[in-house]
Formats: structure tokens, sequence, C-alpha cells
């Protein structure tokens, strides 16, 4: 990434070399990678290490350290652009999925998984925070859509070749991990080289950004990081505990969101668009509330492995509508304050993320049920919270009580 080119260019380059191209190449270079740990991980950890739902719980907690420290992409901004710590990070990430399989033991699946998380964090925040510097706030809903379309459809091509080879070919834990790992570096390697150094118009804050006017979304940001952690944790493993659910049957569950994903990501960038961040959060989260209390009747009431499968999808659907919290944010920041604030948002949507798993993994030896009837609880404070988000947000109008808010306290 020798050349630097104002973004203001751009649209003079062709459009392999524009930037929507390179978040489109990073969209499917990080999923490849991801994706197949996803996939393999409750097979792998259950069959080759003998985890149970306490050590699965610290798995994850572990994996979510580096996200809980996001914070300190800013300080490594100070000497690395963002565009090139993206393609470093995914680097990483392919790196540490590569070599998972070499450490089949609780230490050293934990020590893999920190640096490979290190690796998908530090990118989640900063190819947020490019994507909002990048995109125009009339094109973000519906590019990043398209982009989650982008994404699910490498998930879909990882987890087919799974699902088609995995038994065909007697494939090994290691063969696939490593070639997953193999090709989302390669890819990200190419991405260094192939395009420029993109300048946005508005320089980024290099220091820690918390405003007061953007508590809601600071809110928002920690219950989605709690109750997604449930989900991530718990659902997966649940099929495969409770449902003995195979490699290549969870992937067929996987290959089957991800066609609806393809689906339907484009339609809510688009309906987000059209109604408004409000309306699809709170239709996220009464879906998610409905989502979770029938997860906790599979275990209250002996609910069957059909039901299991379809809530899995359905609550993999809502995630696609988490796109409504980015343009949130997008409508009511400083342009300066993208970088900054994506990386505290991401350690604050991993706040719960560092405790949660390790201590619900004890609530799940006693009562699995009652993991996800706690989600329940976080999905309806999720969806009061919704309800303060305005039809309209900008700066000074970012919560339906700005106005209150304003007669109480001086202005920022």
């Amino acid at each position: 990434m020798r050349m630097s080119r104002p973004l203001s260019e751009a649209h003079a380059q062709p459009f392999w070399r524009r930037p929507v191209a390179l978040l489109v190449l990073m969209a499917v270079a990080q999923p490849i990678s991801f994706a197949t740990w996803s996939a393999l991980l409750n097979n792998f950890v259950i069959g080759a290490v003998g985890f149970d739902g306490h050590d699965i719980g610290w798995l994850h907690t572990v994996r979510e350290i580096p996200g809980f420290l996001s914070f300190g992409v800013i300080f490594v901004l100070l000497f690395v652009r963002e565009q090139v710590l993206a393609v470093a990070s995914l680097c990483l990430l392919g790196i540490s999925t590569a070599l998972t399989a070499y450490f089949p033991s609780l230490g050293g699946i934990l020590t893999i998984t920190f640096f490979s998380s290190i690796g998908f964090h530090y990118y989640e925040a900063v190819n947020q925070s490019l994507q909002l510097q990048w995109l125009s706030r009339a094109e973000a809903p519906r590019v990043l859509g398209k982009l989650m379309a982008v994404g699910s459809a490498a998930t879909l091509v990882s987890y087919g070749l799974i699902v088609l080879f995995w038994d065909a070919l007697g494939l090994s834990y290691n063969i696939v991990f490593m070639t997953a790992g193999v090709v989302t570096t390669l890819l990200a390697v190419a991405a260094y080289f192939i395009y420029p150094q993109y300048e946005a118009p508005n320089p980024q804050r290099r220091e820690l950004v918390l405003r007061r006017r953007y508590w809601l979304y600071y809110l928002l940001q920690f219950m989605a990081g709690a109750r997604r952690q449930i989900f991530v944790v718990f659902a997966g493993f649940m099929l495969v505990e409770r449902f003995g659910f195979d490699v290549h049957q969870v992937t067929s569950l996987f290959l089957i969101t991800l066609v609806a994903n393809m689906v339907t990501a484009p339609m809510i960038g688009r309906a987000v668009g059209r109604f408004g961040e409000r309306r699809v959060l709170v239709f996220e989260y009464t879906g998610l509330v409905i989502v979770f209390a029938l997860y906790g009747g599979i275990y209250a009431f002996g609910w069957g492995l059909l039901l299991a499968s379809v809530l899995y999808v359905i609550d993999n659907l809502f995630f696609a509508m988490a796109m409504a919290l980015k343009t949130y944010f997008q409508k009511i920041a400083d342009p300066g304050d993208i970088a900054p604030t994506a990386a505290v948002a991401f350690t604050i949507n991993h706040i719960a993320a560092v405790f949660l798993p390790a201590a619900l993994g004890y609530l799940w030896l006693v009562s699995p049920g009652g993991v996800f009837f706690l989600a329940t609880g976080m999905a309806a404070v999720s969806l009061l919270l919704a309800l303060l988000v305005p039809r309209h947000p900008e700066p000074g109008h970012e919560t339906v009580l700005s106005p209150l808010l304003a007669r109480i306290k001086p202005a920022e």
C-alpha cells in the first residue's frame, strides 16, 4: 500500500480498486476463517479435547478479552493507519486459525484462540470505522446490507465445502483449519498490495472519546454484546450437547442461515433506509424476546430438535439488523469521532463478554434453560432502550429524551 489517494478521487479509479471493492474483499476474507472456526469449534473441543459447558464458557471468555480491550486500537493507530491495521489483523486471524488444530488441549486452545481473537476484534473495530467513514449516510444502509450478503456468501462457500467434503474425503480438523487460515491470510496480503491508501476527508481523533450525548448508543452496544454471548456460546453448544449434531449437520444448519441472510441482508438495509433505525431495532428486539423464551422452553418443556433448529436460523437472521445500530451512530456522531468511538463501543460491547460466558457456564451445568431465560430479559431491556431512539436521529437529537436532558444539563 505504497500510494496514498484522497477518498474524493476514488470514483476515478476502476471499480475493483475503489474503497467499496476493498470493503468487499475484506468482507470475503474475514468469514472464511471465522466461519470455519465457528463451524468446527464445538465438535473439535468436545471430541478432541473433551470440553464441557464450564470449559466452553471459559474459552469464550478468553476469546472476548481482546474485544474488551478494543480501545487499544486507538493507541495502535498512533503508529499505524487504519487501513493497514485492518489487513494486518486479518493476517493474524488467518494465521491463528490455520494453527488451531495443533493445540488440542485446554491451555493450547485458550492460547491460540486469544491470538485469533485479537485479529478478529481489531479487524472488526477498524472495519466498522472505515465503513462509516467511506460510505455516505445516504448509501450506508444499502451498502452495509450488501456487504453483509457478501460475507454470508463467503461463509456459505466455506460451509458448503465442509458439508460436501468432510465425510467424502475424510477431512481432518487440521486440514480444514489450515486451508481456511491460509486463504484468509493470502487475501489480506492481496488487499495490502493491490489497493492505495485512502485518505478520508475528516481526520480521526487519536484519543479515547466518551461523550455524554452518545449514552444510548453505549447502552445498546452493552446489551447487544451481553445478549450475543449467550447465543454464540450456548445456542450452537446446545445443538451438539443435547441433540448430538455432527460436524456436517451443524454446518448444514449454518448453510440454511447463510442462504437466508444473503436474501434478507440487502432487504434489511433497504428497510433501515426506509423505516429508520428505531423501527428496525424495535422489531429485532421484540423478535429476540420471543426466540430466547422459546429456547428456554426447549429445556422447560422438552421441545424437540426441529424447533431448536428453526430458532437457530431465526436468531441468526436478527443479527443482520445490527446494521441499524451502526447507521444510528453514523447519524449522531461528529465525523472525527467515528474511529475512536468505534473502538470504545467495541470495548463496551464486550464488557459482559469477559465474565458472562464463564459465569453462565456454571449456570449451564445446573440449568441450561435458565441461561436462555436470562437472555430473554436482556432482550426485553434492549427493546425498552430501542424505544428511546428518535425517528430521525442527528447531533443534538440523539434520543427522544434529548430535549429534556438539554434543559437539565449544560450542552457538551
